[in-house]
């Protein structure tokens, strides 16, 4: 397959490893995959691809590989799809030989005890990892059911701060919905694939083979636009990837991981090809000075990731149309798969679990997750309400429409926008329509269930009617959106002397769906 040829390639040839934490043996699906493809005269010739039962067998498999590439002198790019570094702070506060990323490399590689077979210590050097940190369970979790020990548990602990120890690296914030390197365990988690990732990396940094010719990005290049090596310089360039930062399509029965490593592999050579590639190893433009430094000498940078999701065209159809998911009830299924997989919705209370989980699948953004306020016990009071059959207040048409009725307990959906009254009363009042409708609510107030989910006016008109005096609804559900004032009538709900029952999205993000969602979810016990 020729290539266009629209500057001078650096790179001779591109490896991408999709790495795993398997405890045993184990080759298919969530296990590693190597990808190589090599730059001849007549294009890209696909060199290698390998599926290594073991995390031992695939570095043997990689020296023996860049060995062979560097006889030939050729360039070698090589991807792994774990991260290279921790959150800045981390060495420092590890003690380590150096402060930087030296330290917890060599710490790591002391430490982490990986056999032949996949058996290994991940758990217990992250306990051991915590007691020097902070002798308490933090900033590592995540470890199999009933492994949990005083300094290892199974819950996200608290105290993760940007004074202390980020949750996330630079780079982890660029995309929806990120993994913490924190994580060892757990749909999508990827801590444990960066422990043995780094200490097996490590390894290979050193072999005899590659020591004098191996070098990782950012760390021993710094960020910059890259440009390919002369004579005696580096011929192998090691550094993180993102392999499901390309959408992909496999054939039936091959394997996602297999056909990810591939694609990246060749993203990878045509950019390269085309003079794209350079520029991604100077990092985003926006960088401040000090967050360059974190990337370059602790947390390092995943490639290319902050082009992810830029717009490159369409979708691509497929030989019968566009390729994509028909089935209604698959679709349903892989939603909340894919939501379970990329956020831990174990770190709210039982009970708003499964709202969280509705609201982030009516809105599609993982990252709504940290910005939920709520009081304790708002489910449960709102679905006690529901249960008894309350009325349901809404400020707008589409939130009574987004209201499941059949999981309802004869509960009355009331919305006074479009009454007679309340376009007289808003004129009357110097308020808007939305506002005005609110006050219409008042009969029905007491232990009704409100959701909010479009004008934050209503919202204020509502706190405001409370501080008249007038009864409290059971729970209110404020998902207002907007630029101007929505922000703000969350707060002022989250700090309302009267602490009626709530939950609520800070910040601009709403809407009638999430409005709509939270109480169908507050109802799925009588679905």
């Amino acid at each position: 397959m020729p290539l266009p040829s629209c500057a001078s390639p650096i790179f001779d040839a591109y490896i991408i490893v999709d790495w795993s934490a398997a405890a045993r043996p184990v080759q298919g699906a969530d296990s590693i995959w190597i990808a190589c493809l090599e730059r001849r005269s007549d294009g890209l010739v696909p060199l290698l691809l390998a599926n290594p039962p073991t995390r031992a067998e695939a570095v043997a498999r990689l020296a023996d590989l860049l060995s062979d590439l560097i006889s030939r002198d050729r360039v070698t790019l090589v991807g792994f799809d774990f991260a290279l570094g921790y959150p800045q702070g981390f060495a420092a506060r590890l003690r380590a030989d150096a402060p930087d990323w030296r330290g917890v490399w060599k710490e790591l590689a002391a430490r982490i005890r990986d056999e032949d077979d996949n058996a290994n210590n991940r758990f217990a050097v992250a306990a051991a990892l915590n007691e020097k940190l902070s002798a308490r369970p933090f900033p590592f979790w995540g470890c199999p059911a009933g492994a949990d020990t005083a300094q290892l548990t199974a819950r996200k602990p608290d105290g993760y701060t940007a004074d202390a120890l980020a949750e996330y690296r630079l780079t982890d914030r660029v995309t929806r919905g990120p993994k913490s390197v924190w994580q060892l365990a757990y749909a999508g988690s990827v801590g444990s694939q960066s422990l043995l990732g780094i200490a097996r990396l490590f390894q290979l940094r050193h072999h005899p083979w590659l020591a004098d010719t191996t070098r990782i990005w950012p760390f021993e290049t710094g960020l910059g636009s890259l440009g390919r090596p002369g004579a005696g310089e580096w011929r192998v360039l090691m550094a993180e990837v993102y392999p499901s930062m390309l959408a992909t399509t496999q054939a039936h029965g091959e394997v996602r991981d297999a056909r990810q490593v591939q694609t990246l592999a060749a993203h990878f050579a045509d950019a390269d090809a085309q003079g794209r590639l350079a520029p991604l190893f100077a990092g985003p433009a926006d960088l401040t000075a000090e967050q360059r430094r974190a990337v370059e000498h602790e947390e390092g940078w995943t490639l290319g990731i902050e082009t992810m999701g830029k717009p490159s065209g369409g979708p691509t159809p497929g030989r019968n149309g566009y390729d994509y998911l028909k089935d209604a009830h698959a679709i349903y299924r892989r939603s909340f798969a894919l939501i379970r997989e990329e956020v831990d919705l174990g770190v709210l209370p039982q009970g708003l679990q499964v709202v969280a989980e509705r609201l982030i699948h009516a809105c599609g953004d993982v990252t709504i997750l940290p910005d939920l306020a709520y009081t304790d016990g708002v489910a449960e009071a709102a679905r006690g309400a529901l249960a008894a059959g309350a009325p349901i207040l809404v400020d707008s048409e589409m939130v009574g429409a987004g209201i499941i009725r059949a999981r309802l307990a004869g509960n009355a959906v009331l919305c006074f926008l479009n009454d007679g009254a309340t376009a007289e009363l808003a004129r009357r009042n110097g308020t808007t329509r939305s506002a005005a409708a609110v006050d219409l609510w008042r009969p029905q107030l007491a232990g009704a269930v409100v959701a909010i989910g479009n004008a934050p006016t209503a919202l204020f008109r509502l706190l405001e009617l409370l501080d008249e005096g007038a009864p409290a609804p059971a729970a209110i559900l404020g998902f207002p959106v907007g630029f101007v004032g929505a922000a703000e009538a969350k707060v002022a709900l989250a700090s309302h002397p009267r602490r009626v029952p709530f939950i609520t999205l800070k910040g601009r993000r709403g809407g009638s769906a999430m409005a709509a969602a939270a109480v169908n979810a507050l109802t799925m016990d009588r679905q």
